[in-house]
């Protein structure tokens, strides 16, 4: 029997030599998890012992160092969880976010496994699909709401609130303009103009108006002894446009204007229309949000990328390409966006290095290379007493 014994030795050795050197090999591989063997010893009822066998080689799913990279599409999941890919019309799985995209709007890695998510507008409830960015552009959004706040100067001379003319700078104690947006995404110029009530040192009237037409109104707004606005903070404004576009209609509010005596300024001014734009490029926020970034300023959500988790990664079969495929021990996914529940966040501009240390590969190296020269040392000795029990002749 030591000649069985020890061939079990050699090739459990053998086995072990293998995954050693396919740990060295993958030390620099994006995502890589690195194995080790388990050995059970083999008895069938006899005291010696009939040798050892590989009961199972497992991997180690702990997290490799997050490396930067500064490249936009290079993805790494910190904490638990596997990007989920479509390769081949199955589903795969894969801790390697080395991304790019393709002149179809899709995002591979390098062996044409595509991302999945949830494109922008469908939900997170469903099944992942591929993702595809679209290269359409951003339409124009008309303005629908300017928000104002600015102190209006207590100290200002009152003025008869009925002889204003936007085209006599003496009727208006002062006046300001912003930008709005139209249906076609044209911008023009609306002008706020305002008269401080010298009947009433406490009321202004706002008289509005777009691209130097006569404005419409009054708007009035009250304050209190202390110059804080306590009415007609908001009103409505509809212009008719000459362009082929909607009418404009939008909401001006003036919270959080003051009368205080001080000079008058705008302390904030903002809209929520803009002008067209084209796609310059997509990011991606530690949600694992896909985010549009467009030629007029703007972004928008354009899918999310979905996370897949089991039970039982150990029993996940690798099926090379950096990636794993499920099988009944693993048992069924679990799916997630990042930074829900157990699962860890998506970092932009890293990659998660292989787990595998490298030292610690040399020393198993060394040890598997002694333990497979001791077994051939067995098979040696035995052979040596097997020829002298043939020499008894």
């Amino acid at each position: 029997m030591g000649f069985s014994q020890a061939l079990s030795g050699l090739n459990a050795a053998a086995t072990n030599l293998d995954v050693v050197g396919n740990n060295i090999a993958n030390s620099q591989t994006v995502g890589f998890k690195g194995s080790g063997v388990q050995f059970s010893d083999v008895y069938a009822g006899t005291g010696a012992g009939l040798g050892t066998r590989v009961a199972g080689i497992l991997q180690d799913f702990t997290e490799g160092n997050i490396d930067t990279t500064n490249r936009n599409l290079d993805l790494a999941v910190s904490g638990i969880g596997f990007f989920r890919f479509s390769q081949n019309n199955e589903t795969v799985y894969s801790r390697n976010g080395q991304l790019i995209l393709t002149k179809d709007g899709f995002l591979e890695n390098a062996v044409g496994a595509r991302l999945m998510g949830y494109p922008a507008g469908t939900g997170t409830g469903g099944q992942p699909v591929e993702l595809n960015i679209p290269a359409s552009g951003l339409p124009a959004q008309a303005s629908t709401a300017v928000d104002a706040a600015l102190n209006l100067d207590a100290t200002a001379p009152g003025l008869n609130t009925a002889a204003f003319d936007h085209t006599d700078g003496d009727t208006y104690s002062y006046a300001n303009t912003g930008t709005v947006y139209d249906s076609l995404g044209v911008q023009h110029s609306v002008t706020m103009y305002f008269v401080k009530d010298v009947a009433n040192p406490n009321q202004w009237q706002v008289h509005v108006g777009i691209d130097g037409a006569a404005p419409t109104g009054p708007q009035t707004l009250e304050f209190d002894g202390n110059g804080a606005l306590i009415s007609g903070a908001s009103a409505t404004y509809n212009f008719a446009m000459t362009n082929g576009a909607n009418a404009l209609n939008f909401d001006l509010d003036f919270t959080g204007t003051t009368q205080f005596g001080r000079d008058f300024a705008m302390d904030d001014l903002k809209q929520d229309g803009y002008t067209a734009g084209s796609l310059v490029g997509i990011s991606f926020d530690e949600a694992g949000n896909i985010v549009g970034n467009y030629s007029n300023e703007q972004s928008q959500v354009l899918g999310t990328i979905a996370l897949a988790n089991f039970r039982n990664p150990e029993g996940l079969k690798p099926v090379g390409d950096n990636a794993w495929a499920a099988t009944g021990a693993s048992g069924q996914e679990l799916l997630g966006l990042a930074g829900t529940g157990l699962f860890g966040g998506i970092e932009s501009g890293a990659l998660e290095s292989s787990n595998v240390d490298l030292t610690q590969e040399l020393v198993d190296l060394i040890i598997a290379q002694r333990n497979y020269q001791a077994n051939t040392q067995t098979i040696k000795v035995q052979d040596e007493v097997l020829q002298n029990a043939v020499n008894l002749r």
